[in-house]
């Protein structure tokens, strides 16, 4: 477990800061640079078209390199396109610099969970343990990044902005020491030089959920920051949300865990997913500090919840050297949907002049991806 604690920092490094953190910095980019929601959204889309685009990669390089050699390739990597993120002010860069961090972290998040999925192997009955941990380390990014920044804008301006991402870039290579040195403990099966084939018709409902949750999520996770800074919210108000939002997430390995062992996969994914719509239905009603609260907490409770729930269900229903293969598999489904979100998200507040008709979009699409979710049978 405390290996499984160790490789967790790689979901801190690859969602919860290389991905989630430019909520935080988008309101300050926007200002200094002078961003329409389209351009703010398509920098977010850049980072989940690298995300598909690892994903895409990750299932041909688990054929040819063990998954401890990816993940610490592609730790590296994304720190690297982190910390330049900072170093320029051209859109082209930012874009090819966010695309090359959506895609290494793609590989860490993959990888690692597939470590994950081999550190109980022989001990199934606390695989649903270890994997909610791992994936609780996106919740511990979030938090990281969520309590200096906003004051950083506080004190220096929108101007900062570079700093946060050099800061980000910093913090990320502390956290590497210990996820790389956990990695390279892991045994790990050989690696499968051919393919493994598996059906996907009896995992087709959860695929075609989790797709349409990541259309839905990237939004809230995208653009949350600044629907409150467009209503005025302070650094504190911000800082003490995005904290909630990680603290959750990490806390949640509890519930998680039991979820996954008394429900089972699937109706574990049908509920986080319900879940998520709910908290980010919350602020269209009121930006008030309480409401946002409980917003943060209830879409920290299940946003990490399916990346679990789908691993679990790849280890149940798949025979042991398809795991990776299955845990691609759904990434690779995850990362199409997110493009698709920033993008649709900000033309849409463009289009219409404010950020609620976005924010209503992203709700509408959560409660569609909860109701195929429920069309998922426990394998």
């Amino acid at each position: 477990m405390w290996t499984a604690a160790a490789l967790s920092l790689g979901p801190a490094v690859s969602n919860g800061i290389g991905r989630f953190a430019y909520a935080l910095v988008l309101p300050a980019m926007r200002t200094d640079l002078r961003w329409t929601y389209t351009q703010a959204g398509w920098v977010n889309t850049a980072n989940a078209l690298g995300y598909l685009a690892g994903s895409l990669a990750t299932l041909r390089l688990l054929r040819r390199a063990r998954p401890q050699r990816l993940f610490a390739a592609a730790m590296v990597v994304t720190t690297i396109a982190i910390f330049a993120s900072g170093l320029s002010r051209s859109y082209p860069a930012l874009l090819s610099l966010r695309f090359l961090a959506g895609l290494a972290g793609a590989i860490v998040f993959i990888g690692g969970g597939t470590l994950v999925a081999e550190l109980f192997a022989s001990r199934p009955e606390r695989a649903p343990s270890a994997i909610t941990l791992y994936f609780a380390g996106g919740g511990f990014g979030i938090l990281v990044s969520g309590i200096p920044l906003p004051w950083l804008f506080e004190l220096r301006g929108a101007a900062a902005w570079n700093v946060a991402w050099i800061g980000l870039g910093l913090l990320c290579a502390v956290l590497c020491i210990p996820s790389l040195a956990a990695a390279a403990g892991v045994p790990g099966a050989p690696v499968p030089r051919v393919a493994t084939r598996w059906s996907r018709r009896p995992l087709f409902a959860s695929l075609a959920a989790y797709f349409v949750f990541a259309v839905g999520s990237i939004v809230y996770m995208t653009f949350i920051i600044a629907w409150m800074r467009d209503r005025g919210a302070g650094a504190g108000a911000v800082s003490t949300v995005w904290g909630v939002l990680g603290i959750v997430i990490v806390l949640a390995v509890v519930p998680a865990k039991m979820a996954l062992t008394r429900w089972g996969a699937a109706r574990t994914l049908a509920a986080s997913m319900v879940v998520c719509a709910i908290g980010a239905a919350l602020p269209l009603a009121s930006t008030s500090l309480g409401l946002m609260v409980l917003s943060a907490a209830l879409f920290g409770a299940g946003f990490f919840i399916p990346p679990a729930a789908v691993t679990a269900l790849s280890q149940r229903a798949l025979p042991r050297e398809a795991w990776g293969s299955g845990v691609a598999t759904y990434t690779v489904c995850f990362a199409a949907g997110q493009p698709i979100g920033p993008a649709l998200a900000g033309a849409v507040a463009d289009a219409t002049g404010t950020l609620f008709a976005g924010m209503l979009t992203a709700v509408l699409v959560l409660a569609v991806c909860s109701g195929i979710a429920v069309l998922q049978k426990e394998p």
